[in-house]
């Protein structure tokens, strides 16, 4: 499933027009991202938690030619799956 056939599912289970639907899925996502990039960890009860944890820096290889590389540390936004989503695709 992609952004449109999201869209279009929820403009379907909320009488909203697919534009009204759009804006409403982008809203929700940058509330999430502007919340993620601040730091904050983001709990939807039952579905998941978004957070951004710190990756330490660590040695690696270039997979093409074997070459050892440094991978600095960085961060990566992470989603642990909740207790009645997990449950759902079981």
């Amino acid at each position: 499933m992609n952004k449109v056939e999201l869209v279009a599912g929820l403009a379907k289970k909320t009488g909203l027009t697919k534009q009204e639907a759009e804006k409403a899925f982008d809203s929700v996502f940058d509330v999430i991202m502007e919340a993620l990039e601040e730091g904050e960890k983001v709990i939807i009860s039952g579905f998941g938690t978004f957070e951004v944890k710190k990756r330490k820096s660590h040695e690696g290889h270039d997979p093409r030619t074997k070459e050892k590389i440094h991978i600095p540390e960085m961060k990566a936004a992470t989603f642990k799956v909740g207790k009645e989503l997990r449950e759902r695709v079981r």
